[in-house]
């Protein structure tokens, strides 16, 4: 629990509320755009009056925090740019990122920042984006990479940039791994990179121009949003169901704006747990040899989903498609080591793309990866990740229903999209004063719009004490509605 505010401390109450949430807008715990609780249900939190919370948010406003908005309140300013030094027409632009819906503005590191979030206390944080680290711990690894750093290994991994393409026995170990999921890309047709993310950028940096539209799933991966955001790609949001998008809005889009990629987590969609059918599959790619855009799928939680899932590279043999996946959720979040795999006649443009970025991949990494991979030790260890969260996901399901939580989607893989029934932004706030990190929905849509959704991580959330205190706080949220 945080130091509550005391009168007995040398600063005045107003000064230690605005000092508590100066830090979190710091910290990019409170986003850019964010609205703070009203005067006077923040006083009523914090168990102070409304002239003390006025006068914390006056502070905030002096240290250009937060702005005022006539009849709406206190909101966070995006701090990270300095309208103050921009001509008017320049700061309206810089406040609204191309391709973003009016309104909405999205900080990439706020968004980072929050999902690796760690309390003081070491709890749990139920809106990690990673596993825990006793599970993934692997002793494997040091084992592999003590083999690799032996004699002159070392010495040539160190002293040589390396293929740009990357190691080629990690690449003749992911063509089989994809041979396997009924994929067939030749080593010389697969390039590494730093972590599926870097993959993603690598691809959108050499296929796209700014302003051009890319569509991508709502819900979907915040980061993503952002980052598109941040390359000044309009971004036209989909709205992702069971089976899969909306091929209605999809084909509109496509008749009315011609987009060029279309971003999908078709397996264990981050933040549903949706799994692409394959007749939506099979229609996203007529859709895509129609209209002549690439279908960009991002794998990253293949390794705990099974095989036979359904995929569109797999229907599609890499033509309209490019397959991109890594290691961060399996293994070793810190080795960023990632992949993709595009048609061919893409790959060079690709690859120099990756020089422009990173010149080469880690080598010493690679190989590593590429051992642990040929003698069995990856598949062993995620078929032992999919029996922990099998179990971790069957407890936090019944904490979570017991606490009076809905899931808006079948709970599947590594996240649960649970509605909670009342604003998650607020709710989010009201926890952080607990202790706990929560995903709230608003992060998860391209134009941050108000949402009950949470995204919980069924690891961390399997302690009854997260699911007590926020039953607690959503019974205070709709009391005082």
């Amino acid at each position: 629990m945080p130091v509550p505010l005391s009168r007995l401390a040398p600063q005045n109450l107003s000064t230690q509320l605005a000092e508590r949430l100066g830090e979190r807008i710091r910290m990019r715990l409170l986003p850019a755009g964010a609205r703070l609780p009203s005067v006077r249900e923040c006083a009523r939190q914090q168990g102070v009056s409304t002239h003390t919370v006025v006068a914390a948010y006056d502070l905030l406003q002096a240290q250009g925090l937060v702005e005022a908005r006539p009849q709406s309140g206190f909101f966070v300013r995006d701090f990270v740019q300095d309208a103050a030094l921009l001509q008017p027409e320049q700061a309206r632009a810089a406040e609204e990122p191309a391709g973003v819906p009016q309104g909405t503005r999205i900080n990439a590191s706020m968004l980072v920042r929050g999902m690796f979030h760690q309390s003081v206390g070491g709890k749990p944080q139920p809106g990690a984006g990673v596993l825990p680290a006793e599970w993934l711990e692997a002793g494997f690894l040091a084992a592999a990479m003590r083999r690799v750093c032996s004699g002159k290994s070392l010495y040539d991994t160190c002293v040589r940039y390396g293929d740009p393409l990357g190691d080629i026995s990690l690449r003749e170990a992911l063509s089989r791994r994809l041979a396997r999921l009924g994929i067939a890309a030749a080593p010389q047709h697969i390039i590494t990179t730093m972590g599926a993310t870097h993959a993603l950028d690598v691809i959108s940096r050499a296929l796209l121009q700014p302003g051009d539209p890319v569509m991508i799933e709502e819900p979907g991966w915040a980061v993503e949003y952002a980052r598109l955001a941040s390359l000044g790609m309009r971004v036209l949001p989909v709205p992702r169901g069971p089976d899969g998008p909306d091929l209605a809005v999809m084909q509109r889009y496509c008749e009315s704006c011609a987009p060029k990629l279309y971003v999908s987590v078709s397996v264990l969609h981050n933040p549903t747990g949706y799994s692409l059918s394959p007749a939506s599959a099979h229609e996203v790619l007529q859709l895509a040899r129609r209209f002549g855009f690439y279908v960009v799928e991002d794998d990253t939680y293949g390794e705990i989903a099974p095989d036979h899932a359904a995929r569109v590279t797999v229907l599609d043999r890499l033509s309209h498609s490019i397959y991109v996946s890594g290691f961060a959720k399996l293994l070793a979040p810190n080795w960023r080591v990632g992949y993709l795999a595009p048609p061919p006649a893409l790959v060079e443009r690709l690859v120099d793309t990756k020089l422009l970025s990173t010149l080469t991949t880690p080598s010493l990494m690679e190989r590593a990866l590429a051992h642990c991979m040929d003698q069995g030790q990856l598949r062993r260890h995620a078929e032992r990740l999919r029996q922990h969260l099998a179990q971790a996901r069957t407890r936090s399901v019944a904490l979570a229903r017991q606490a009076g939580a809905r899931f808006a989607a079948e709970p599947a893989g590594m996240f649960g999209w649970v509605d909670t029934g009342v604003d998650t932004e607020t709710l989010a706030q009201r926890l952080l004063d607990a202790g706990y990190f929560i995903a709230p929905g608003s992060m998860f849509h391209a134009g941050r719009q108000p949402s009950t959704c949470m995204r919980i991580n069924f690891a961390t959330t399997q302690e009854p004490a997260f699911w007590r205190i926020f039953e607690r706080e959503v019974q205070a949220l709709r009391g005082s509605a």
